[in-house]
């Protein structure tokens, strides 16, 4: 009998595993509520429960300067779904003054060298012989970009002032290749299954920006990280929200595994073309609705789309089956139970 390491290497290599695989995301919220209602102590114990297989991180451990925030970036909290959730948002931008090159000296920037990584080959190895799979690394430079200098002043710095925008995102490059870098040596060649290389690049409609500036500003460094994952037997898991379908074919060609999470409802995203077009290459992560579905839906709608996803996006392999962001707290407990019920039952190759 597989455990969930072997059902993700399985799918990892092309391979038909003995069920689809699944993952869990969620708030905090979200998991707090289901470890009590569910009785379950511990967090591997609810995936054991719930038969997910979960991918469990590894990451360096800070031992840098004391600071509220490595990227010197201050929040707010902000309640919602009366006032069960709390999301942070970000509510000062250190680096909104900035309007040349130089200007990006004045920043306290963070080192690679305020971390500890000497625990991570024993953290990895032991994940492994318990049966988990293993994720490692993570790197969305634009959000960060935004965070640092605000959304508009973001996005117009990539037409009205791409000289400074290239530094900046080089900056973060050069902070996060190292980093990632580190943490891959430390946990030892093929003991990471997954690095995690995202940007945000659609909306629920379209692109965020035209593919000439994503070609310009984000494909070349991300393919020097995907390049890196790869190097460490690592496979690139790559998050992209919403409509991104004309992005898949150049994102394929730099190397992207996985592509998570498939908001099958918004335009070019339809599972069916998806799986037709892509699902020889690609491994499909996600894809169970979190807008509509498990928010709003019934538990017949919840198991109905779960059965679909598994006859489209898992047929011959290539599928692992997660809600496509996280679980928020007005979801109830009895679907997130019936999305993985379901999967395990029915999801059997």
């Amino acid at each position: 009998m597989m455990n969930s390491l072997d059902r993700w290497l399985a799918v990892i290599n092309h391979e038909i595993p003995d069920r689809v695989p699944t993952d869990f995301w969620s708030t905090d919220e979200v998991l707090v509520r289901l470890l009590k209602e569910l009785k379950c102590p511990q967090e591997d114990d609810l995936w054991r429960k719930l038969n997910i297989d979960k991918l469990h991180d590894i990451e360096a451990k800070y031992i840098g300067p004391a600071k509220p925030d490595l990227w010197n970036l201050e929040y707010r909290e902000v309640p919602y779904a009366n006032e069960e959730g709390i999301y942070k948002e970000v509510v000062s931008h250190p680096l909104a003054f900035a309007q040349t090159i130089a200007d990006l000296d004045q920043f306290d920037w963070p080192s690679p060298d305020w971390y500890d990584y000497s625990h991570l080959r024993k953290e990895a190895e032991a994940f492994h012989q318990a049966g988990w799979p293993v994720r490692c690394g993570s790197f969305e430079p634009f959000l960060l970009y935004c965070q640092l200098r605000g959304m508009e002043q973001s996005f117009m710095d990539l037409v009205l002032n791409p000289e400074l925008a290239h530094a900046l995102l080089k900056r973060i490059f050069d902070f996060y290749y190292t980093h990632i870098e580190r943490q891959l040596e430390s946990a030892g060649h093929g003991n990471v299954e997954i690095c995690y290389i995202a940007e945000d690049l659609g909306t629920q409609t379209g692109l965020l920006m035209s593919e000439e500036l994503i070609d310009e500003f984000l494909k070349p460094n991300m393919k020097k990280m995907i390049d890196l994952a790869h190097a460490f037997g690592a496979r690139a898991f790559h998050h992209s929200d919403g409509a991104v379908s004309p992005l898949i074919p150049g994102m394929l060609a730099i190397g992207i595994d996985f592509l998570n999470p498939i908001q099958w409802r918004c335009p070019g995203m339809e599972r069916q073309q998806l799986k037709d077009n892509f699902g020889e290459k690609l491994i499909f992560h996600g894809a169970v609705d979190n807008q509509f579905t498990l928010p709003y839906g019934s538990i017949d709608d919840v198991i109905a789309e779960v059965k679909e996803n598994i006859d489209v996006l898992g047929q011959k392999g290539g599928y692992i089956l997660a809600p496509c962001h996280n679980i928020q707290p007005i979801t109830s407990t009895e679907k997130i139970v019936a999305m993985y019920e379901t999967a395990h039952r029915y999801g059997k190759y």
